[in-house]
């Protein structure tokens, strides 16, 4: 596969099967992404790769958490600005709309959504959990840097035949996760990532999500 496939085929998978992960490939997989560019090649950047026993561990501190405090933690930013306005907020609204009607899931169904999202907690049953974590006192364009890394491993593990979903959903748990982490006061959980194989047959994997064309977001100049 080359990269202009591993771009095209890449998608966010929000069910996975249960097979598991080999630790080497997970293992030269990361390895191989720490080649993605930095400002300054500073490197802002700590993976935490959970995945066994301690992904358990995890999924059940989680499930523990969630009964006694349901609307979660305070994030430590903000995922979205408030007030989003469009074209911004018409693309949030219309992935939310495909994501739903993918699953059969309507809009008055407040139950079914809030099922779907908390699936996020579970990394979508995915076998291997990545959290994304940078130093809290770093800048907007090192946090751009972890962007390009996410991006890197993403892409390597469409290369590998495996998935991925980023998930800044995770930043509702930032402390319980830093907590179990075991983070250094000045780091701070950035986003989560589900890694594994697909669920074939699950139709949330089927949809995509919309995209604006090249005459919409590029301005070309001095071209042919």
């Amino acid at each position: 596969m080359n990269v202009s496939e591993a771009v095209e085929q890449r998608i966010s998978i929000r069910a996975f099967k249960p097979d598991p992960v080999p630790g080497d490939l997970v293992r030269d997989l990361l390895g191989r992404a720490l080649r993605a560019p930095s400002g300054g090649n500073l490197q802002p950047w700590r993976i935490y790769a959970l995945a066994g026993a301690e992904l358990a561990r995890f999924k059940a501190l989680i499930v523990e958490k969630q009964a006694a405090n349901p609307g979660a933690e305070p994030t430590q930013y903000p995922i979205y600005p408030d007030n989003l306005w469009d074209p911004y907020r018409t693309r949030r609204f219309e992935c939310g709309e495909d994501l739903y009607a993918s699953i059969n899931v309507a809009r008055e169904n407040k139950l079914g959504r809030l099922m779907q999202m908390a699936k996020n907690y579970e990394f979508f049953g995915a076998p291997v959990g990545l959290f994304f974590c940078i130093d809290r006192n770093l800048g907007s364009a090192q946090w751009s840097d972890m962007g390009m890394l996410m991006q890197t491993v993403m892409l390597l593990a469409k290369e590998r035949g495996l998935d991925t979903c980023a998930q800044e959903a995770w930043a509702r748990w930032g402390h319980t996760i830093a907590e179990f982490l075991d983070l250094p006061p000045e780091m701070m959980m950035f986003s989560g990532m589900a890694l594994g194989y697909r669920d074939e047959t699950a139709p949330i994997n089927g949809w995509r999500t919309r995209r604006d064309g090249l005459d919409i977001v590029a301005d070309l100049r001095g071209f042919d």
